[in-house]
């Protein structure tokens, strides 16, 4: 385990992520129940959850700019923190696209794509949990590689609501407004991949 001083960088990485697992958790409660009439007020309240994960973030690089000893290298402590932070705005994304787009409902296959970054924002929180003793942890790897194959399945399923989209929808309009829209949700699966790469990095650093 780390030294007591350094749970703080290892504690807010948690934080951090689980913030973002609310974030895709809430985005799906919307996507599920959609009602088009209460997207202001949904957008302020996913606003709020992008707000508290920055906080949580500047608090991160606030101690490290005071710190003398880290647990792991500045660096490696920013990147990892900017890649957290990463997967809540990059939801945030897809509901300002949402609404920007006025959409009225929610195709199928964007709530695949949304189900599956929920279920790759679990494993990445469960992998930020056993980051402070990645040391002896025994189950980090599998979780890496299981990111990485949910990732590579949301890019499967990503390319296939977009050949979908282009070869039924009519309306050029909800083409440019839907395929916007699967680019956020892949992108979200990317970030949680960015954040499953840095942890790789910083163990095989460290190990």
């Amino acid at each position: 385990m780390s030294k007591k001083q350094d749970t703080f960088y290892f504690e807010h990485f948690v934080d951090c992520g689980r913030l973002a697992l609310g974030a895709a958790q809430f985005l799906e409660s919307i996507l599920t129940d959609f009602d088009p009439k209460k997207l202001e007020k949904w957008q302020d309240a996913m606003h709020q959850i992008e707000h508290d994960a920055d906080g949580k973030k500047h608090e991160i690089t606030d101690r490290l700019a005071k710190a003398f000893i880290t647990p792991l290298e500045r660096e490696d402590i920013v990147e990892l923190s900017y890649h957290i932070d990463e997967m809540t705005d990059k939801l945030e994304e897809v509901l300002i696209r949402i609404y920007i787009n006025n959409v009225q409902e929610i195709r199928p296959e964007a709530l695949q794509m949304l189900r599956s970054v929920v279920k790759c924002l679990e494993e990445v929180c469960a992998l930020l949990e056993e980051l402070s003793d990645f040391r002896h942890s025994k189950k980090m790897k599998e979780r890496i590689i299981r990111i990485n194959s949910m990732e590579e399945e949301v890019d499967r399923l990503f390319i296939s609501a977009m050949r979908k989209l282009h070869t039924e929808e009519k309306e050029a309009l909800q083409v440019l407004a839907w395929r916007e829209i699967y680019e956020y949700l892949e992108k979200c699966a990317d970030s949680c991949e960015h954040v499953a790469d840095s942890v790789e990095g910083i163990v095989m650093k460290n190990s």
